[in-house]
């Protein structure tokens, strides 16, 4: 039997405000194909909204300039966020093939004019136009993700990483890369307390 599909949290509307509309396909086109795609499980149809676009979604407010989502994946973080910040650029970073198919044919059919998709590793994109701030979710433990993140971003930009109950455990052990890397003012912030169902955390940091 397939799990039902989450139903919409009254909170979607706080999220999202006038983008809700497009934040309700996009999350219904993934509980469509999402499983069928290898995108997401079987067992997240019940928590989609909840723990993946609202999760995600809440991040938002932090962003501005030019982004980078690097292993976009499904769209989470990513598409997530371009849904919710039309006014910020981004710049989708993924090297499967089915997934880059993916996230093309959602920014095409949501009609959205603020993403940039490229299939490749984070390693080796092009740094000839360097981002303003980096995001990525569930893609490495932080002493990993630096070294992939940060030389993507501009002097005096940032990181944005979505982690886990864990982020400060993760910061300590990666103490040999915020050196190397040049991260200061390193901070854990706490998003959706009281709104979500779990917060979001993320781990923000400047690249000197």
């Amino acid at each position: 039997m397939t799990p039902e599909f989450e139903a919409e949290p009254a909170h979607a509307a706080l999220v999202f405000g006038d983008q809700l509309a497009l934040a309700r396909q996009f999350t219904l086109n993934l509980a469509t194909h999402g499983e069928e795609l290898g995108l997401i499980g079987p067992l997240e149809l019940p928590r989609l909204w909840s723990r993946h676009i609202l999760n995600c979604g809440i991040v938002a407010p932090l962003l501005h300039g030019r982004v980078g989502d690097v292993g976009s994946g499904a769209g989470l973080p990513g598409l997530v966020l371009a849904i919710a910040r039309p006014d910020v650029d981004f710049v989708l970073i993924e090297p499967m093939e089915r997934r880059t198919a993916w996230l093309n044919d959602q920014v095409m059919e949501l009609g959205l004019t603020n993403v940039t998709v490229v299939r490749d590793r984070a390693e080796d994109v092009r740094r000839d136009v360097l981002l303003d701030q980096v995001t990525a979710r569930a893609v490495s433990a932080l002493k990993k993700l630096i070294p992939m993140t940060a030389p993507l971003v501009r002097p005096g930009g940032e990181l944005v990483l979505m982690k886990g109950a864990g982020a400060a455990n993760e910061i300590e052990a990666a103490a040999k890369q915020i050196r190397a890397y040049k991260l200061r003012d390193i901070e854990v912030l706490t998003l959706g307390e009281g709104i979500l169902d779990e917060a979001t955390r993320v781990v923000r940091a400047t690249v000197e």
